[in-house]
Order: structure tokens, then sequence, then C-alpha cells
């Protein structure tokens, strides 16, 4: 787990999320659930960190 995607994750989750998966179908799943709501998008994302997943 990198902590600078994390802290991102936590802060800009698209970021976060763009960094650790690329364009990938969890970036695109990250930036509707930021647009719904900035809390299942910080989670989606400390997830995709935190479970180390690749693109």
């Amino acid at each position: 787990m990198n902590i600078v995607n994390l802290i991102l994750a936590i802060f800009i989750p698209p970021v976060g999320a763009f960094l650790q998966v690329g364009a990938s179908k969890h970036f695109f799943i990250n930036i509707v659930l930021t647009l719904l709501g900035i809390l299942p998008g910080v989670v989606h994302a400390v997830w995709l960190v935190a479970s180390n997943q690749k693109g």
C-alpha cells in the first residue's frame, strides 16, 4: 500500500483510484460514486488502495 495513494484516495478519491488502477472500470465507478456523494467515493478508493487492486 502506497501512503501517497492512500492520502489521495481520502482527499481526492478519483485521483487516488486512477493512480492505483489507471483508466479502468474501477476508475469510472469511483467517479460516479464520488458524484453521488463524497463518502462512497472515498470508501471505494480506499478499498482499491488497501486491497492493492491493479487495473
